[in-house]
């Protein structure tokens, strides 16, 4: 039942969640399939005890080529961002491979951390974000493995600048890139503090046509912090300072307080201090693929789409 509910999503990709807890019957668990490879996530104790028999159902129903259970929770019932992992089925080279998203391919590893390398309930922030740009030169905040990038790129921006504390996270991004046939543009990658790189677009009076926001919920880079509660709409407006008269603007989080509604309202009204005229293109939270998004910590988001001009039509 849960994976008929998906069906309109094989024809897009073949990475996406085929459960999420207890709105498709598995308090919880959630179970993400990434080509061939699956994982499941334990977010709560309830099902534990029956571990053993989730994963010979998965692979029962799947024949995966790799399969890991990751344990979000530790005895407290305090969620993991390292979890502890048990492989069922598969070796190490088995848990890498290659997924399609639209027009897009993106390598992840499924025993790299939490995150394989692409976040699947942001396929659709992804997919406008594609529609939006050609010509436009956009920049990616908190690029991670630069998925957003690649769209731009493929939808055809001139250049989409990523910018991510990691230097690991961003050869991903290189590879994700190469893997796509796109060619790396003069200073598309800088590894850094986000806000670090915006302060220097600032100072140099660079602008963009297109800003992706997607920070975690928290973070800690030389003694200073971020918080999407405390800090978010600071962003923005520092973000306000580099768009274009015509820019588009995607802001997101998975912090579990916001509200896709919330944070629309809040952004709209950060953002019009600069342009007046910005309007909400839309609000929303995870796809079809997260049925109960919104009503479970671990299965939040929030996100929204404005128009800097308040002239785009859709």
């Amino acid at each position: 039942m849960a994976f008929a509910k998906r069906a309109s999503l094989f024809e897009v990709t073949d990475a996406f969640r085929v459960v999420n807890g207890a709105d498709d019957g598995l308090p919880g668990v959630a179970i993400d399939r990434y080509a061939n490879c699956f994982q499941i996530q334990y977010f709560g104790a309830e099902l534990l005890p029956r571990k053993a028999e989730i994963a010979a159902a998965v692979q029962s129903i799947f024949s995966p080529d790799f399969l890991v259970s990751k344990f979000r929770l530790s005895p407290s019932g305090k969620s993991l961002e390292k979890p502890e992992m048990e492989v069922h089925f598969g070796n190490e080279n088995a848990a890498q491979t290659i997924v399609r998203e639209g027009n897009a391919k993106f390598h992840v590893d499924l025993l790299d951390t939490v995150n394989p390398g692409l976040f699947l309930d942001m396929r659709d922030g992804r997919f406008d974000v594609e529609s939006r740009s050609r010509g436009k030169e956009i920049l990616n905040l908190f690029s991670y493995t630069c998925s957003f990038a690649v769209h731009a790129r493929i939808g055809g921006s001139t250049r989409a600048v990523n910018a991510d504390i990691s230097g690991k996270i961003l050869e991903k991004g290189r590879e994700n890139y190469r893997l796509n046939h796109l060619e790396i543009q003069k200073g598309e990658f800088f590894k850094g503090d986000s806000r670090e790189y915006l302060a220097w677009c600032m100072r140099k009076g660079l602008h963009f046509d297109g800003v992706i926001l997607d920070p975690p919920s928290f973070s800690r880079n030389k003694g200073k912090t971020f918080s999407v509660k405390s800090d978010f709409q600071t962003l923005v407006s520092e973000v306000a300072e580099i768009l274009s008269p015509s820019a588009f603007f995607l802001a997101s989080t998975n912090f579990s307080e916001c509200t896709p509604e919330s944070l629309a309202k809040e952004t709209l009204k950060t953002l019009q201090q600069k342009f007046p005229r910005a309007k909400i293109l839309w609000a929303k939270g995870q796809g079809l693929d997260f049925p109960g998004s919104g009503t479970r910590k671990e299965s939040a988001l929030s996100a929204v789409m404005l128009d800097v001009s308040g002239n785009a039509k859709f």
